[in-house]
């Protein structure tokens, strides 16, 4: 089977397993284990940040960013289709007792006059506005990037209306290789910045939250509260921190075979792919305009020995990852153009 349907479905390597292995070990919640210590200082020195806080999930990254940046009875504002608030599990109305005001995009990047326009009035009756976030790449857009000057642009425009920018940075590898942008540039565009090591990069686990020491401060006592405490965690740390390493040059060769796909697959009639889409390493194959549904084409590709994942709408979703060949994505382009050939 060719597994296309995300990025976290990568197996940690040999290499990787035997750093794990060799890591020097402490108890984390007394502050001792030196792995875990020392990446995060390395984190935080490559993307300019004050301090930094290693966490089970993405998910966690972010709820600690919220839960630390409002009060109860706040309001976030988050883009439409962002993960924060479709696979977070309604997280910030059960952990911080915030709502999201969600605003549209354009592939994920804010209109400032539409920013402006949700920030709430400073009237009793209206909760309070207290957090921008961002994603960047985007995952439900199909891996698209948000541009370094746009961000520093809201950035600017946030700190001006004395709100912080929190960045949702889960493939902020990809948005990295792919724009070139150095990663200090993006965290010197942001307040706070998630992460994440078990996408792209292949580790098995963990994700960073990074900002100021106050931030941070305040999310490692709600880590404890999250249950995100960990013992000698620096075996997980370990695999974070060789997959940054050894894995973040690899990601160009993804973002190549997201491009392989995408060119060789457009031809197919029952599908359309928007080519200026794939900005990293994912192909949205949309069937709006096809008399078969997605959920179909993926029972036939299936059958066909291609796992692929559903993504917004009635669309499938191909991730490039560690674990995959050029062989891999020559033999999927062949079995794709089979299956639909002979419908």
């Amino acid at each position: 089977m060719i597994d296309l349907r995300s990025d976290t479905v990568t197996q940690p390597t040999e290499q990787m397993k035997a750093a794990m292995c060799a890591a020097p070990l402490g108890d984390d919640i007394y502050g001792e284990d030196p792995t875990t210590n020392a990446f995060q200082e390395e984190m935080c020195d490559l993307f300019g940040m004050e301090a930094g806080l290693f966490v089970p999930t993405g998910v966690m990254s972010n709820q600690l960013a919220i839960k630390a940046w409002t009060a109860p009875g706040d309001e976030v504002i988050v883009e439409r289709e962002s993960h924060i608030f479709n696979y977070e599990t309604a997280a910030p109305s059960m952990m911080s007792a915030v709502q999201l005001h969600t605003v549209e995009s354009e592939l994920g990047v804010f209109r400032l006059d539409d920013i402006e326009a949700a920030i709430r009035p400073p009237e009793y009756y209206y909760p309070r506005t207290s957090l921008v976030c961002i994603e960047n790449t985007h995952n439900r857009f199909g891996g698209t990037l948000y541009p370094i000057d746009c961000i520093r642009e809201l950035h600017q425009f946030c700190h001006g209306k004395s709100l912080p920018l929190h960045l949702d940075g889960a493939r902020i590898w990809n948005a990295h290789v792919a724009s070139t942008t150095s990663l200090r540039e993006f965290g010197d565009a942001v307040d706070s910045i998630s992460i994440c090591f078990s996408k792209g990069l292949g580790a098995p686990v963990g994700s960073m939250l990074l900002g100021s020491r106050e931030l941070i401060t305040k999310a490692h006592k709600y880590r404890k509260v999250f249950g995100g405490g960990m013992r000698q965690v620096g075996m997980l740390a370990a695999a974070a921190q060789y997959a940054v390493a050894q894995h973040l040059p690899l990601l160009a060769e993804d973002h190549a075979r997201a491009q392989q796909l995408a060119s060789e697959l457009k031809s197919i009639e029952q599908f359309s792919i928007d080519t200026e889409r794939v900005q990293s390493n994912m192909v949205l194959l949309d069937f709006a305009a096809s008399e078969m549904t997605a959920q179909h084409a993926q029972s036939i590709l299936a059958e066909a020995g291609i796992s692929i994942g559903m993504g917004m709408g009635n669309t499938l979703r191909a991730v490039t990852h560690l674990d995959l060949s050029d062989d891999d994505i020559t033999r999927a382009i062949d079995i794709i153009h089979t299956c639909f050939r002979s419908l």
